[in-house]
């Protein structure tokens, strides 16, 4: 069963294959007639025409689903449209195939058209990077839950410190990531199991108590998203193996409930998200890790959707947080447009909604005394640079340090997202003093 759902499927011999079976259908499609009824030349005009009524129908379902409606939330690229077009074209091939054709034709083009139908989602996602295994996909944990090392008492007088860090002969070589159930006690937030990672320091027998950085996934996503789709736990491990087994403790918790669920991280009738990630989960993390004080060695960061969870929730929060890793955050949260959106969350009031916005949440807070943020974006992501763009400004004129990161030649994807997190892990590792 592991074999199966651990298939890759943005890369490797399963895309080449379900590549080239899909192109074999399409060809045969193409080539064989559904029938003796219809003669060759007939056949082929019909086909040509049906595929370019398929291709135009796609790209106009997506202009008015994403474009217009902004249902997904998220641009589309170019190559995702590209796919979309030639999924649509195919649609339309293997329907007109339905029509006047034998039983066995009819059932080759019903199975073409779910061949189609997964390649073209298949392709959407290599571009979006969102779920690179089946297991993903279907939202099937890589973690299982091996259990959290003791916490050592503060003032363990043997206890070393960041500054006197020796690694012991034993200490691992790379960090552990574990699967965690983080009640919801105070907001009742019906959270998933969330997942840490501990550096290779913070699995010693005697380890030194180290930042903590809460990352949180986008929307639709899983908790382990940062870590493994993103591949920010390479990036950790990475970090560590330059200094000495030392980078940060990563918390990823949920702050969504549902794949499909924007509690948007405030308290509301969609969830008590914002006192779940504010009250529940910090409290679970200094009764369970090995974790220095905040606010200075707490940082909060995320992709997307939890991006922009992280300016709200930092921003309002400066007693608890102080850093800050927004990868294509938004510039406001939302599940919509303003009036939809303070509808589904604030009554129906704009002016709650608007109080909601990071900007006025920064304004409401300046100025900041120690804020480090790092905000990131892909340069290829028109739908979200300005946003970002005008996060950062706000963010530095309400007196946080902050650096602004462009991902080259991408968008609003995972390589955005990877790119953003390995930069902006090494500058708050650095800023918490972890670079020995």
């Amino acid at each position: 069963m592991n074999l199966i759902i651990d298939i890759d499927i943005i890369s490797g011999p399963f895309v080449i294959a379900v590549y080239a079976i899909a192109l074999a259908a399409a060809v045969l499609l193409v080539v064989v007639r559904p029938s003796r009824r219809w003669s060759r030349r007939r056949w082929l005009l019909t086909a040509l025409i049906a595929a370019v009524v398929g291709a135009l129908v796609g790209l106009g379902a997506t202009w008015l689903l994403n474009d217009q409606l902004d249902l997904f939330g998220a641009p589309l690229s170019i190559v995702a449209r590209t796919w979309i077009a030639l999924g649509f074209a195919g649609f339309g091939l293997a329907i007109a195939s339905f029509w006047r054709a034998t039983w066995k034709r009819v059932i080759a083009s019903i199975l073409a058209l779910l061949l189609f139908a997964g390649t073209t989602a298949m392709s959407i996602n290599i571009d979006f990077g969102q779920y690179p295994t089946v297991r993903s996909a279907l939202g099937i944990s890589t973690f299982s839950d091996s259990g959290l090392p003791p916490v050592v008492p503060t003032d363990e007088p043997s206890r070393p410190t960041i500054a006197t860090w020796t690694p012991p002969a034993d200490m691992p070589t790379a960090g552990k990531v574990t699967s965690v159930t983080i009640p919801a006690t105070q907001s009742g937030f019906p959270a998933r199991p969330g997942v840490v990672y501990l550096p290779p320091a913070a699995q010693v027998a005697n380890p030194p108590e180290l930042p903590v950085l809460i990352m949180l996934s986008g929307q639709p996503g899983s908790p382990e998203d940062p870590l493994v789709s993103s591949k920010l736990q390479q990036s950790l491990d990475e970090y560590a193996a330059a200094h000495q087994g030392l980078a940060p403790i990563v918390v990823s918790p949920d702050q969504l409930g549902d794949p499909a669920a924007n509690p948007m991280c405030i308290d509301s009738v969609l969830g008590q998200s914002a006192t779940y990630l504010t009250v529940d989960v910090p409290n679970w993390i200094t009764g369970n890790l090995n974790v220095l004080a905040g606010p200075h060695f707490w940082g909060i960061g995320g992709l997307s959707q939890g991006g922009t969870c992280s300016i709200q929730l930092a921003a309002g929060n400066p007693q608890l947080f102080g850093a800050i890793l927004d990868a294509s955050g938004e510039e406001t949260p939302r599940v919509g447009d303003v009036q939809t959106t303070a509808d589904a969350a604030f009554g129906g009031d704009v002016s709650k909604y608007e109080a909601a916005y990071p900007a006025n949440i920064m304004k409401a807070h300046a100025p900041y005394t120690d804020m480090f943020a790092v905000f990131g974006v892909g340069a290829n992501d028109s739908y979200y640079i300005d946003g970002v763009k005008n996060i950062y400004a706000d963010a530095q004129a309400a007196g946080m340090t902050a650096t602004y990161i462009e991902a080259p030649g991408s968008a609003h994807d995972t390589t955005t997202w990877s790119y953003v997190f390995k930069q902006g892990l090494g500058l708050i590792s650095d800023h918490w003093g972890l670079n020995r």
